[in-house]
């Protein structure tokens, strides 16, 4: 066990070593779990549709992603003799490099003591945490529009329309669901949230559970992910803003693509499911005055938390799986569901994401305040109330989005003609 000394700014060479070392194996673990994000892709896509997938290139596969990477770098690269040269080949570039930052304020597993002090396990603990990922995430559409746009090509001009007014429609409903984690969490810093989910006791997936699902649809559009793939809808656009692209820099655009994916699930998995916190109390620890602790004693005295490099370990494992989760939900769904309608991706966003969203920050804000008044304290009480409320909102959002279809059964609802669904 280590010195109790968080590595700070202000320690010079050790907090520039370390920094270092975080940036150098957290690029390298995003990379690899990118690459093999499409073979898994590649593989469920193939269990669904009862088929095999790729299983020839290294046992079981697994070779496959490094094969289909040295063939992206060993092809011809193109470019379309209309196509304006310098945007063209900086399209590519504005997408992959946001995806691949934002991951920088994530913290993904609990303090590393060390024989040098206690390193934080996120590259950078900004104060700013929440708000520098909705910053940069929204950076990636400049790529796709400009990318669109020197291709000088009808269709991927139009899947890069398409992209920004995606993007617009569903950044706002992204922020709004946010605002109800803001408001239970108190702070927008990433390693605070995660704090105060442990001394919740409950996990902000269920005081918030409305919350998740209206962020969980907005990542999902935000990723251009079937549903929400209109940018590059086959069917439509043949493959949309990257139709003249070919070689390593149609390749980063799918490396954007999942890094995206694997930062909004691990978005997911910190905000709503704790983070790198397992059940149970033997891994909390927070701040409280400049020093780690994981609870107060019957006095009112901190009790100092319990660092060890398995808990370390135990807490990393437990962020990937949960994180896994996610990307693999990202796949089913994309081989799941059938692609919406423009006017339907629209129509979603402005008139149901947006209106519930409001709605339900005034309903969460007005039960915190009342339990404020009651005298409740942030604790298992005030989550279990606020899982209450936020349950029967969610109830009241899935009846108005069913529709009659699924719940109550097609027969039983109004009958629709083609020519009305159109409409």
């Amino acid at each position: 066990m280590g010195s109790s000394h968080i590595i700070g700014i202000e320690d010079g060479t050790a907090y520039f070593l370390v920094t270092s070392a975080k940036i150098a194996v957290m690029f390298g673990v995003v990379m690899i779990t990118v690459a093999y994000t499409t073979l898994a892709e590649r593989r469920v896509s193939a269990f669904i549709q009862d088929r095999l997938g790729p299983n020839r290139v290294g046992p079981m596969g697994l070779l496959q992603p490094i094969a289909d990477g040295l063939k992206n770098l060993l092809k011809e690269e193109t470019l379309p003799a209309s196509a304006s040269r310098l945007y063209f080949l900086l399209g590519p570039m504005l997408a992959m490099i946001p995806a691949l930052v934002t991951f920088a304020v994530i913290p993904f597993a609990a303090p590393l003591p060390t024989p040098w002090g206690v390193v934080p396990m996120v590259i950078a603990d900004v104060p700013i945490g929440v708000l520098y990922i909705l910053a940069l995430s929204s950076l990636g559409v400049y790529g796709v529009v400009i990318a669109g746009w020197a291709s000088n090509n009808k269709y991927a001009f139009l899947g890069g329309l398409r992209a920004s007014a995606q993007m617009i429609s569903y950044e706002v409903g992204l922020g709004l669901s946010l605002i109800a984690v803001l408001m239970l969490a108190g702070n927008v810093t990433l390693t605070e949230i995660v704090s105060r989910q442990q001394q919740l006791g409950i996990w902000f997936a269920l005081p918030l559970s409305l919350g998740f699902i209206l962020f969980l649809i907005c990542a999902f559009a935000e990723t251009n992910r079937l549903p929400f793939d209109m940018p590059e809808a086959e069917s439509e656009l043949i493959t949309g803003f990257h139709t003249e692209y070919s070689a390593m820099k149609f390749s980063m655009f799918f490396i954007a693509e999942y890094a995206h994916m694997l930062t909004a699930s691990a978005l997911m998995a910190t905000l709503f499911f704790g983070g790198w916190d397992l059940p149970g109390t033997w891994d909390d620890m927070y701040m409280f005055q400049g020093q780690l602790i994981s609870g107060f004693g019957a006095n009112g005295a901190p009790i100092a938390a319990t660092l060890t490099v398995w808990k370390s370990l135990a807490t990393f494992l437990g962020f990937a799986l949960k994180t896994g989760f996610f990307l693999f939900l990202y796949i089913w769904i994309r081989w799941t569901l059938p692609r919406f309608r423009y006017d339907q991706v629209m129509e979603l966003g402005w008139k149901v994401i947006i209106p519930i969203s409001l709605g339900y920050t005034m309903v969460l804000a007005a039960t915190m305040l009342t339990l404020y008044e009651a005298g409740v304290e942030y604790g298992f009480t005030f989550g279990l109330v606020l899982s209450v409320v936020s349950g029967l909102c969610t109830l009241g959002f899935v009846f108005l989005l069913d529709k009659g279809g699924t719940i109550g059964g097609a027969a039983s609802g109004k009958k629709v003609t083609f020519e009305q669904e159109i409409l």
